[in-house]
């Protein structure tokens, strides 16, 4: 039996304006949600940090701020929940999933968990990931897999897993995750919940020391929801340029709320059900092709198509696999500039798959590095060249539900060897989202469905760019078509 408590599986647009009406308090929303992870945690092991005593002074500081009549953001009181990789907040351990990082605590805060906090959201705790993010499941050695809550012996999907299992769950309404080959929208199709990865330089971080390191592969910072309301309510105040971001955009006052309600009549929908090149499950195929045509019965036109690009599966995985390589050794530099060198001083406490990840591409030359982008060139024109004739470009998300977890403690879960048969990289080559971080166009994977053994299916929305409410539109409309918000296990 689990707890149920009035705010349970409520949204945060609804709690943001119980609290501004004085219908609910910040401190008991704060204080059932805390209630709620020390319960349900042990379940999907979402959370690796909870920030208790700090959680409940803000909330005592929201509800004076309620009562003094100042202005109050659009989350104001709302508890939330963090990722534990690059998505710091000062003070607090941030581990990164990996062992040399056990005991690191930041000092600054990442662009975006401050816009969080400026909009009055209340962090409860940080949320497992993979090390270092690499893979595109949560498992590491320093605290194990994370659970979908639809089977707890599969994994939740990575890197933003434990953020995806928290909001699936019930524990938190909405969740932060990071995205750089999949990692919000892998979770959220595994998990059943929106993930939005918006037009790459929406959501500003200003990183350092390399400001240009977010665009090998293009990483995104990004909501995870169970509604897709949340999730345009949250990249709202998300998004926005930073003066110590080169690679942010203009604020072009996007309307992402007003989107969810514009519906898809007349919308030209391209509908490419592999990518051209990925072994899709069976059972993933049927939810999403079910799923995609729905949208004809809110006015659009589905076209299946392929994309021409011309490349395997394997050959895209192995791309993607050495541009994030180029970027995991970036980062291993700026740590090294604070003295924590992980090639020098601590290979051997590695997971075998992140070191050789690194150790693969230690001699990479430039000139490879510049050929990788060339065919990266092209894959974006392939991609770019959808959105002559059509608004939106539809996939699965993934090529299977929720995978398996591996219990053996050393952080090796990883995804399927095989799908159909055919052999693909355990990495990311099931996953039909990491193609579009070599792009930078807005995606969203949003519940298609479930199998009929209960494990969800995403449906991955790809937008032109900069048009990300395009993507909100439709997966407002599918919301409304095909409805999931009753298919969580605890939900009432």
């Amino acid at each position: 039996m689990h707890m149920s408590t009035k705010t349970d599986f409520v949204s945060a647009t609804e709690l943001a304006a119980q609290i501004r009406h004085g219908d609910l308090s910040p401190v008991d929303a704060v204080e059932e949600c805390l209630e709620r992870l020390k319960e349900r945690n042990d379940r999907t092991n979402a959370f690796v940090t909870t920030l208790e005593s700090e959680a409940r002074e803000r909330a005592k500081q929201a509800e004076k701020e309620l009562h003094s009549g100042e202005p109050i953001g659009p989350l104001h009181g709302v508890p939330i929940a963090i990722k534990d990789l690059f998505d710091f907040k000062a003070g607090v351990p941030n581990t990164m999933g990996s062992k040399p990082f056990a005991d690191f605590v930041p000092d600054f805060n990442a662009t975006y968990v401050e816009r969080l906090e400026e909009a009055g959201a209340i962090i409860v705790g940080k949320t497992n990931t993979p090390e270092m993010g690499h893979k595109g499941v949560t498992d590491n050695q320093l605290f194990g897999p994370t659970s979908t809550p639809f089977d707890l012996d599969r994994n939740a999907g990575g890197s933003s897993g434990g953020s995806a299992a928290a909001v699936a769950d019930g524990i938190v309404p909405i969740a932060q995750g990071s995205d750089g080959g999949g990692s919000v929208r892998i979770p959220a199709s595994f998990c059943h919940t929106v993930g939005f990865k918006a037009s790459y330089g929406r959501v500003a971080q200003a990183i350092r020391p390399d400001a240009f390191g977010s665009h090998t592969p293009y990483i995104h910072a990004g909501p995870i929801t169970r509604t897709v309301d949340d999730a345009a309510l949250m990249l709202d105040v998300m998004c926005g340029p930073h003066p110590r971001d080169p690679m942010s955009t203009p604020d072009d006052d996007p309307e992402f709320q007003e989107a969810v309600t514009q519906g898809v009549d007349g919308l030209r929908i391209a509908y490419s059900p592999d990518l051209d090149c990925f072994a899709i499950d069976e059972r993933v195929q049927s939810v999403a092709r079910d799923a995609v045509y729905d949208f004809e019965e809110a006015g659009a036109t589905v076209d299946e198509i392929e994309i021409g690009w011309g490349v395997t599966q394997e050959e895209l995985a192995q791309l993607w696999l050495r541009e994030i390589a180029v970027l995991n050794h970036s980062s291993a530099m700026g740590f090294a500039e604070m003295g924590i060198d992980i090639l020098e001083d601590h290979r051997e406490e590695l997971s075998p798959e992140y070191r050789e990840l690194l150790e693969n591409t230690i001699d990479m030359s430039m000139r490879d590095h510049k050929r990788d982008e060339h065919r990266r060139a092209e894959i974006f024109d392939a991609v770019q060249d959808v959105f002559v004739e059509y608004d939106l470009l539809v996939t699965p998300t993934l090529s299977v539900p929720p995978v398996p977890n591996d219990n053996n403690d050393g952080g090796e879960t990883l995804g399927p060897a095989t799908v159909n048969g055919t052999e693909v990289e355990r990495t990311i080559g099931w996953c039909l989202t990491h193609p579009i971080n070599f792009t930078g166009h807005p995606a969203a994977s949003v519940p298609g469905g479930l199998t009929d053994g209960g494990l969800p299916v995403g449906l991955q929305l790809i937008g032109d760019r900069y048009n990300d409410e395009t993507v909100f539109a439709a997966a407002g409309a599918l919301e409304r078509i095909r409805p999931w918000h009753d298919s969580y296990p605890l939900q009432d």
